[in-house]
């Protein structure tokens, strides 16, 4: 045991323990004091029990699943576990991390909108009204000294919003050491729906998990300084069923369908998108300190000295694959101080970042 805490190099621990109601062993493994992943039976999962998704008939492979032409990046994301056949990994909600994430529910951005007291954000989204299937993205990933009251992620997202009435759903990778009980960044997702209903990754009921070791939320490699990184990912409906699955876009080996937020779950997105975009974005603390975002400087001429978004294709209503060229994009910075928003080139739609400060504005 000593050698394989040498060998993985951060603790974990393997236990099995007996699932209620069912006969099959569970594997565990807990990463910090906040993050323990139980492999679930993937028809037995906390999702399932959603009033909405009573009569949910899961989706075990998008229809989309084939060879495609879309932006293609190596995969950052750790596979920590790789559950039985017919399980999948899910995070155990603890009393504090569900208390931390309803915290950061609260705080978190409304995409649709620029106005989300004490986040700031670089990027760009659609300016016309849909309707849109999806968007996929390359995303570099930065390490960040982060405060545990602060955090600092990017994110695609697709949504629609009417009066005060909004539905989105974001994924992409966070720095939150409260949340997620380390300094890493982390991959996430997070979705608002009908009522209001919604949360991180999958801390309520609602996210269904289909891949059996590629998870919703979980730390990201980390390289030496100076390393280069980043994860493409995608949100795109199902034709057929109406789902909105997020997948691991990978370069040299097949992606892996993560899993989805089923239709249900939605009033205003259930059928399309209004807007769809790719921002970077942070969150002050309650001082209004505002944390770095991006890499942590400001982006320049040199494209390896800057937090940077890569090709960004667009799925449209009749679900083909666009490049984001075809689009008249809306550009958004709304703290000049503190953050950059600069336009790349070739296979590099922008790139963003900034210190952050005291001065970045509410």
């Amino acid at each position: 045991m000593d050698f394989v805490f040498k060998l993985v190099g951060f603790l974990f621990i393997v236990s099995i323990v007996q699932s209620k109601g069912n006969v099959k062993d569970l594997m565990s493994v807990k990463l910090n004091e906040n993050t323990l992943y139980d492999c679930v039976d993937i028809y037995k999962q906390p999702s399932l029990s959603h009033p909405l998704l009573q009569n949910h008939k899961v989706q075990l492979e998008p229809s989309f699943a084939k060879p495609k032409n879309q932006v293609k990046g190596e995969s950052e994301r750790k596979n920590i576990i790789e559950c039985p056949n017919g399980t999948v990994p899910i995070i155990r909600n603890t009393k504090k991390y569900v208390a931390n994430a309803q915290y950061w529910t609260e705080k978190h951005l409304n995409p649709l909108t620029t106005d989300s007291h004490g986040t700031h954000i670089a990027g760009v989204r659609t300016t016309d009204q849909g309707p849109y299937r999806g968007v996929i993205a390359s995303l570099s990933v930065h390490d960040l000294n982060i405060s545990r009251d602060q955090a600092s992620y990017a994110h695609i997202y697709i949504g629609s919003g009417i009066y005060n009435k909004v539905n989105f759903i974001q994924t992409g990778w966070m720095i939150n050491p409260s949340l997620f009980g380390d300094g890493r960044a982390w991959s996430y997702g997070f979705w608002k729906g009908a009522n209001g209903a919604g949360c991180y990754n999958t801390i309520c009921r609602g996210f269904v998990q289909v891949s059996k070791t590629d998870h919703l939320s979980g730390p990201l490699h980390q390289l030496p300084a100076g390393g280069e990184r980043a994860i493409s990912v995608s949100i795109q409906q199902d034709k057929k069923t109406g789902n909105w699955w997020t997948t691991d876009i990978r370069s040299n080996e097949p992606d892996v369908h993560i899993g989805y937020w089923p239709k249900e779950l939605f009033d205003l997105i259930s059928k399309s998108a209004n807007i769809v975009g790719v921002t970077g974005s942070v969150q002050a603390s309650p001082s209004g300190q505002s944390p770095p975002m991006g890499n942590g400087h400001f982006p320049t001429d040199d494209d390896a000295g800057s937090a940077r978004v890569g090709e960004v294709k667009f799925i449209d209503n009749d679900f083909v694959v666009k490049g984001s060229d075809q689009y008249k994009l809306e550009k958004l910075l709304d703290s000049n101080k503190c953050y950059g928003l600069k336009d790349g080139k070739k296979l590099i739609l922008f790139k963003y970042g900034g210190p952050g400060g005291n001065s970045c504005g509410i």
